[in-house]
Formats: C-alpha cells, structure tokens, sequence
C-alpha cells in the first residue's frame, strides 16, 4: 500500500481545499493511504479529521523556513511516504524541498489561473516531477512561465454522479429558506474574484422581469459581510439568501433553476460548475480561466464576458425566457460531465500518475 503525503500551507477554506481533501478520501476509498501535512489551525485541519483522513499539523511560515522542512523530512521518513503532492505556493517550496532531501518523487498542483512570472520557477521545475494542473488554461500558464511540456499534465476536479442530481431534496431546501421560483444560485466563496457583487446588480436589474425570483448564495468568506451590506444597499433584502459555507451541496443545487458563477479573475475548472451540470441545472457563467473549457457558450450552458452585469442579466433572463432550450443544455452538460469529468475518470488519471512516479 502507497503512501501520498498532500501538503497544504493555505489556512482558509476554498474550492482548493475541497478539491484538495475530497481526493484525499476518494485515495482512501480506493486503498491508498493517504495523510495531509497543514497548518496549525488550519480550516483543512479539521475537516481532514473529522473525515476521517490522517492530518498533521506542521508550522510553515514562510517559503525559506528550514525547520518547518526538516519537519517535513521527518515526516516523510517516518511515515515512510512514496509521493508528496505539494498544492499552494509555500508548501511547493517546503514539502518540494522536503521530498527531494528524502529522494521521494513530487507533484506540484497548480489550481489557479493567476499569471506566472516567467523566470526560474524552481516549485514548477526542480521541485516537481509533474504538475498537474485544473485545466487546460492553467497547463498554457505553466508551460508559459517555462515548465517542460511533458511535465505538465491536466486533471480537473471530479465528480461522484452517484450524489446527482437529487430534485427531491430541493422543495426541502425552498421550504428550509422561504424561497419562491424561480431560484437563481450561485455556490462560491466570498472573496473579490467571485464577482458577487456583479450577480447582485444583475439580480437587481432582473426585479422588474421576474419579481418572484429569489437569490440564493452560498459560501462563506472575507468579503460576505461587505455583500450583504451590498443586499441591504440595493434593498434586496428578504430577496437574496445568504446560506453560509454548506455541505449538503447536492441538495442545494436541487433547489436551483439557474446555477450562475460570476467570476471576474483566477478560475481553474470550478468544481460548483461541475456539480451544477452534474446536477442537471442550466448554467450562466464568465468566460474566464479554464471555465469555457467545460462551458460551450448556447450548448452545455450560456458564457458572458466577465465584469458585464448587464450581459449576465440577459443570459440569466434568456434561461427562464427559453425554459427548452435551457434544458437542452443542461441535459448536455450532465452528459459532458459524465463523460469526461466523472470521480472515476478523474481519479483514474490521477493513480496512474502517482504510480508511474513511485514505481520510477
């Protein structure tokens, strides 16, 4: 039985984390053993626990912290780790300087699409033997900042289509938050990128259109208090539902008409937008990041060009105005999911990856 150490410097809790520790289970279930090295406090800390998967705390406090990786070489001989998947900038320098002080192979995932400065970039070179990166867009800004091509593979986040879609469970989600149809929802942590705000304004300029439509948000986050006041502002309270951070995700997007994310910068492939689709829910999303690698704009759901509220009221208003055509794409979409984007697929590309390198 191998060993993968995922080492994870990020104290909050995001669609990085998620990813980060739903693959950690999923190697478990397949037989893997699996532990996570995280800082003290850490959001993942204790979700990895409570999960069931084996977390560590390990101080990491800055990218040049040798006792944090001498910690970590600890760590890893002692557990008598095969792999180390390195995930966030600071890790990628401690773990990656870890793992190559105890001869075990790395790979380095990348899950933004931030620009990379073009320079050395030893966390995507000397400290990896593979990147694996969300999409296709962020592998071009790998490969851009000077990766060798044949290190850098792309595997998006998965999907378990067993928990989808669940319409049951969305009149008990309207009936739990008093929510009329139809339901526009939007699954995103709180933070600038996220372009809650953009939604708010088009939630606003669709009242007059459809005065019965609710918006429902959910995530949690720095900047959810500064949204709320937003919601206040444009007087939408009792309009607009904030849910804060949810597990019950499959649930949730039962209880949708129209799935939208309205991100402005940094997107990988979200794993919300694979969910939706997976959930059968017509989508409106920015045409940003590795997004439009799963979104084809009129077929699998309706794209817009990111920072436009006005353009993401219209698509929205052109899913409830075409309820058929809105269908055809959602069915599209869970059909793409299925295909390229399930847990299976995606854990399959994954294992092999990790066994090729440990049997190097």
């Amino acid at each position: 039985m191998s060993t993968i150490l995922h080492a994870e410097s990020s104290p909050g809790w995001g669609g990085q984390e998620v990813r980060n520790l739903t693959e950690a289970r999923w190697l478990q279930d397949l037989g893997w053993r699996v532990l996570v090295a995280c800082t003290p406090g850490s959001a993942i800390l204790a979700r990895a626990r409570r999960a069931g998967v084996t977390a560590v705390p390990v101080s990491m406090r800055g990218a040049w912290d040798l006792a944090s990786v001498l910690r970590l070489v600890g760590l890893i001989r002692r557990e008598h780790v095969d792999l180390v998947n390195t995930h966030s900038s600071v890790d990628a320098w401690l773990a990656g300087m870890a793992a190559r002080l105890a001869r075990v192979p790395i790979v380095r995932t990348r899950h933004v699409s931030i620009p990379i400065r073009r320079r050395l970039n030893p966390v995507y070179t000397l400290l990896a033997d593979r990147v694996v990166t969300s999409g296709e867009a962020i592998r071009r800004l790998v490969l851009a900042a000077g990766a060798s091509p044949d290190k850098v593979v792309a595997i998006p986040a998965g999907v378990d289509l067993t928990e989808f879609p669940r319409p049951d469970a969305g009149e008990r989600i309207r009936r739990e938050f008093g929510l009329k149809r139809p339901v526009i929802g939007s699954i995103a942590m709180f933070r600038g990128s996220k372009g809650h705000d953009l939604l708010l304004e088009a939630f606003h300029d669709l009242r007059g259109q459809f005065p019965e439509a609710r918006l429902l948000l959910v995530g949690d986050g720095i900047r959810r208090a500064w949204v709320e006041s937003l919601a206040r502002e444009r007087g939408l309270n009792g309009w607009v539902t904030f849910t804060g951070f949810r597990e019950d995700v499959p649930d949730l997007l039962g209880a949708m008409d129209c799935f939208v994310l309205a991100s402005t910068r940094t997107e990988g492939v979200p794993q919300s937008l694979l969910q939706a689709l997976a959930a059968g829910v017509p989508v409106v999303a920015s045409a940003i990041g590795g997004i439009p690698e799963v979104i084809e704009d009129g077929a699998t759901g309706l794209l817009v060009p990111p920072g436009d509220p006005k353009a993401l009221a219209a698509a929205i208003g052109a899913v409830f105005k075409d309820s058929e055509s809105a269908r055809r794409r959602a069915e599209a979409g869970r059909a793409l999911v299925s295909a390229r984007f399930s847990r299976d697929r995606m854990m399959e590309r994954l294992t092999t990856l990790y066994a090729e390198l440990i049997g190097r």
